[in-house]
């Protein structure tokens, strides 16, 4: 086997895998930089370009590796008792979820995505009062779950996080370390369901080193921007994303 069919997966070509591998730098730059959604940003993005059974397992193993660098460096910040409660109900969501997840034809994923990438951009967020951190229990399961279909959803430990008093250090590193837990439950599942990894090890490795350079970039690339238009355009580029699935989806169902 040479390098190039060791990069490429047999139903990407080379435009679609460069296309992924910049997706995933800027993404994550953007996540690095204004902490805007790259998880959700990277999801879209890949849902136009990848095979629906591949998306979420890869996702998630891309994802795995950007939140592990995030929390490694700010794991004096973590609070394990809120990972050990995250973890307890991921565990479930990630079991419950998969066996779902893999019987959803791939229409009704992408059009799946697309609802929640609408959401996330347009819809108002959870808000909870103050709650105790045996909460992140509830917010690992709804966060695992949702995970196993849409591949990001940070938002919902994120609401929930933001309700225990941390400091900007604490919030950055826990949301990272649940996050991570949650890539690692939702990643298990799917081998245990019989995804296969090893085809796409390749695409996930430069996704994972162009995530780091973009991780190490996003301040210098967009934090002079002016924060409101970004989000304006982040939110209007999102929504095309969002209706090109939903355009797909149809195409599909359509048989055409």
């Amino acid at each position: 086997m040479d390098l190039v069919s060791l990069l490429l997966p047999d139903p990407l070509g080379v435009p679609a895998t460069v296309t992924l591998v910049v997706a995933s730098f800027f993404t994550s730059a953007l996540t690095a930089a204004v902490g805007l959604g790259g998880g959700v940003a990277l999801i879209a993005a890949m849902a136009t370009l990848m095979p629906p059974a591949a998306l979420v397992p890869v996702h998630g193993v891309v994802q795995l590796g950007s939140n592990a660098g995030r929390a490694l460096v700010q794991l004096k910040h973590v609070d394990w008792l809120i990972a050990l409660w995250f973890a307890a109900g991921a565990l479930f969501g990630a079991a419950i979820g998969g066996a779902i997840a893999v019987e959803l034809p791939g229409a009704v994923l992408k059009a799946g995505i697309g609802v929640f990438v609408l959401w996330v951009v347009w819809g108002s967020k959870p808000k909870f009062g103050r709650v105790r951190k045996r909460a992140m229990t509830a917010a690992g399961f709804a966060s695992t779950f949702l995970s196993m279909f849409f591949g990001a959803a940070g938002p919902i430990g994120g609401a929930v996080l933001s309700t225990l008093g941390l400091t900007r250090h604490g919030f950055v590193a826990n949301q990272a370390v649940t996050a991570l837990i949650m890539h690692v439950f939702k990643i298990v599942a799917f081998g245990a369901l019989g995804f296969a990894f090893a085809p796409w090890a390749g695409l996930i490795a430069l996704m994972i080193a162009s995530g780091f350079l973009g991780t190490l970039a996003g301040s210098r690339l967009l934090g002079k921007m002016d924060e409101k238009a970004f989000r304006t355009g982040f939110k209007w580029v999102m929504t095309i994303l969002a209706l090109n699935l939903f355009w797909q989806a149809a195409r599909s169902l359509s048989g055409s």
